[in-house]
């Protein structure tokens, strides 16, 4: 008998966890998906045009070119039993009616942070605070720099105890699946206080 719970473990379908990649406009969540995703990561992103002009916050991202109009999806399997399904939120404004959508389901989240505009973050940080979705805070440290630690950031976006601050690259796979443990970290951590 021992033998066939060992099979059927073997056999079963991992768990599967939906978690979103949010924050800002530019922060890097396309990046953060597209470096840490086991597949070819699915992006919605299309040409900033003219039309953006006045719309689109460029300040400090003068070099981005192009936005995601939906959602970017990624997937990354942290063990044989578990599966991380990532889906990337739009950043601009005028996109955010999707995260309702996309928050569907979802056992925690990401927001990302650009320390060169925080303010871009106050938004994501509510939403999730609002639906009492647990997340954890990344501070994307563009061109490999981190200049605050992570309580000075911690401090500047008025964030709880409970919430973990963690300083990464989004260009690096190692240091965003470091963020995305850290996530499934909190998440049992709560499932454990919750009982």
């Amino acid at each position: 008998m021992a033998g066939s719970d060992t099979t059927a473990t073997a056999l079963a379908p991992p768990d599967t966890v939906k978690i979103l990649i949010a924050g800002g406009f530019g922060v890097g969540k396309t990046t953060l998906v597209g470096s840490v995703s086991e597949i070819t990561p699915l992006r919605t992103e299309e040409p900033l045009t003219a039309a953006g002009l006045g719309i689109d916050d460029l300040d400090g991202i003068e070099e981005k070119r192009a936005t995601t109009v939906a959602l970017d999806f990624g997937r990354i399997t942290i063990s044989r039993e578990l599966v991380l399904y990532l889906f990337g939120t739009p950043g601009q404004q005028r996109f955010w009616f999707m995260w309702n959508d996309l928050a569907i389901g979802a056992l925690g989240a990401v927001v990302l942070v650009d320390v060169r505009r925080p303010e871009c973050s106050f938004a994501a940080i509510d939403f999730f605070e609002r639906r009492g979705i647990p997340f954890v805070v990344a501070v994307n440290g563009f061109h490999g720099a981190h200049p605050y630690p992570a309580e000075d950031i911690r401090d500047a976006l008025a964030l709880p105890a409970h919430v973990r601050v963690l300083l990464c690259d989004a260009r690096e796979r190692e240091s965003c699946r470091d963020v995305l443990i850290a996530l499934i970290d909190q998440l049992i951590a709560d499932a454990g206080n919750a009982n």
